[in-house]
C-alpha cells in the first residue's frame, strides 16, 4: 500500500469527516484520478518530438501513456486529422497517491522561488488543475536525454462535492498552497 493512502485512511478521512460533520464513509472526499497531459503543438513539424515526450512522461508517472491526435485538421495551424499532438496518462490506485506524493514532496519544491500552488485552479467540482512549466522538476528525467523543456499539465480529480471540500482534502494531503496576501 502506498504510504499516503495509508496516511490518508488513518488521519485525513477521520479528519475530513469530523470538519464537514459526515454520517457515511462514503461521502468523505477522496483522490479519484489523477490525469497528466503534455501537449506538443511543435509535433505538427517534428514527430520525433512525440517519441521523447511519451517516454519522459512515462518515466515521471510509471505508466505507460496514450498518444493524443488530432480530431479535425485545422489548416492554419498546419494540422492534419489524426496527427499525434501531446500524450496523456491517468493514473489511479496506488500509482495515483505515489505519483502525488512525488509530486508535492520532491518536484514542487524543486521549483525556483516556490511560493505555493494557486489556490484558484478549482473548477467548481472539486478538481484541481496544475500547470508545470517543465518536466525536469522531476528527478527521474535525465537533463542530458531533453531536446526540448515542455510544460504539462496535472489535474486531480476528487469526490468532493465543491472547491472548499476538496482544498481541505488537498491541504491535508500535503498540498503547499500559497497564502492569501502574497
Amino acid at each position: 500500500m502506498a504510504r499516503l493512502k495509508a496516511f490518508y485512511e488513518k488521519e485525513v478521512a477521520p479528519s475530513l469527516k469530523k470538519e464537514f460533520s459526515y454520517t457515511s464513509s462514503m461521502a468523505i472526499p477522496r483522490m479519484n484520478k489523477i490525469v497528466v497531459n503534455m501537449g506538443m503543438g511543435e509535433a505538427t513539424q517534428n514527430a520525433k518530438l512525440i517519441d521523447g515526450a511519451a517516454t519522459q512522461v512515462g518515466q515521471i508517472t510509471g505508466q505507460k501513456p496514450l498518444i493524443t491526435r488530432a480530431k479535425k485538421s485545422i489548416a492554419t495551424f498546419k494540422l492534419r486529422e489524426k496527427m499525434p499532438i501531446g500524450v496523456c496518462v491517468t493514473l489511479r490506485g496506488d500509482r495515483m497517491y505515489e505519483f502525488f506524493d512525488r509530486l508535492v514532496n520532491v518536484a514542487l519544491p524543486r521549483v525556483r522561488d516556490f511560493r505555493g500552488v494557486s489556490a484558484k485552479a478549482f473548477d467548481g467540482r472539486g478538481n484541481y488543475t496544475l500547470g508545470l512549466h517543465d518536466q525536469l522538476l522531476f528527478p527521474e528525467i535525465d537533463y542530458a536525454k531533453v531536446e526540448k523543456a515542455k510544460g504539462m499539465n496535472v489535474t486531480i480529480v476528487t469526490t468532493a462535492q465543491n472547491d472548499n471540500e476538496a482544498m481541505a482534502l488537498l491541504k491535508q494531503m500535503g498540498m503547499p498552497f500559497r497564502k492569501q496576501g502574497s
